[in-house]
């Protein structure tokens, strides 16, 4: 009798961020002050996994990534282990310093901005993560832009990251894909390349933009439903999530559509946006998991999103699921 797949594999950046909060942001060659500091979880993996680990997730996580053996890597690792996260397929290597980020979040607006250095992230590879022993129901790889090699196109014209999503769905997970908003020259082709090996699609609309070559208006959410259509035809299997700051909108193959807005905060509530994105997707990974409807998923989305904005690192605003599904009734949705 084969045994039901559970949990989550959170496989690509694993980043330790500097989160710094700065008095303002200054123009080149001048000067702001750093208010505070900390160090937390990076990477769309890493936080998704901390995220779903303080929502008290009743299902396995796993990370899957690349670490210097480092002083941050042993970090990484302690850290995952802490919180009940299985680090048998999160590797060290020697070739390369631990990634790492300085995020510059503003106090008055908590926009923020990010200085990354690549580091061991940049070597993870296909053979990093073994799809054969995990028992995980879903693979989520992030992010795709900044995983160098995985970005990479192979002989085949396909790339890295495109056979670990076919693989992963041979050995019998689901996956899911997250991206990272950059400028890179080749973002449409790594996108194309992935998007008929990815069950589910996350991404805000910057993202969406790069894949369609074309604006995706963040403030008309009929334009973000039609942007996820389009890009749900050009290969996704499962469902297409394209969030922003306002809310999200998401189709699935089956023909189910739906607008979520976000929660209406008030002033002085967020304490930084660092990590908002990867707290929505792990609200969404919770749904998916859980098998719940496409509203009902959406919705707990954006109240995890609501609760990582509480405070200025990605993961220590999370709270257990319940409490994020509460927000909503401390406060209205935008409309």
């Amino acid at each position: 009798m084969t045994t039901p797949r559970s949990g989550i594999l959170a496989a690509g950046n694993f980043i330790v961020d500097y989160v710094k909060i700065v008095d303002h942001y200054p123009q080149q060659d001048m000067l702001a002050s750093i208010l505070s500091e900390s160090q937390a979880n990076g990477g769309g993996p890493y936080n998704v996994l901390k995220d779903l680990a303080a929502m008290q997730a009743d299902f396995p996580l796993a990370a899957c990534g690349l670490v210097g053996d480092d002083a941050n890597g042993r970090w990484i690792r302690r850290d995952c282990e802490e919180h009940g996260i299985d680090t048998s397929q999160l590797h060290s290597t020697a070739l390369g310093s631990t990634s790492y980020t300085d995020a510059m979040t503003v106090k008055s607006t908590g926009r923020r901005t990010f200085f990354h250095q690549r580091g061991a992230n940049a070597l993870f590879d296909v053979a990093h993560c073994d799809c054969t022993q995990t028992n995980a129901k879903i693979l989520h790889l992030g992010y795709l832009m900044l995983l160098d090699h995985m970005d990479s196109f192979a002989s085949d014209g396909q790339t890295h990251a495109s056979r670990l999503l076919a693989l992963a769905q041979q050995a019998g997970l689901e996956t899911s894909v997250d991206m990272v908003s950059t400028e890179n020259p080749q973002f449409r082709e790594i996108a194309l390349s992935a998007l008929p090996f990815t069950d589910h699609l996350i991404i805000n609309e910057i993202e969406a933009s790069r894949v369609l070559s074309r604006t995706v208006k963040a403030d008309d959410f009929d334009a973000l439903l039609s942007a996820a259509q389009e890009i749900l035809h050009l290969g996704v299997t499962q469902s297409v999530t394209i969030h922003v700051e306002h809310g999200a909108a998401a189709c699935t193959r089956a023909g189910t559509t739906h607008i979520q807005p976000s929660l209406d905060l008030p002033p002085g509530y967020s304490q930084g946006a660092t990590g908002a994105g990867d707290a929505f997707a792990a609200g969404l990974l919770y749904g998916l998991h859980e098998h719940m409807p496409l509203p009902d998923r959406l919705r707990l989305a954006v109240c995890t999103a609501a609760a990582s904005l509480s405070h200025p690192t990605p993961s220590g605003g999370m709270k257990p699921v319940a409490d994020c599904l509460a927000l909503a009734e401390q406060f209205p949705f935008r409309f």
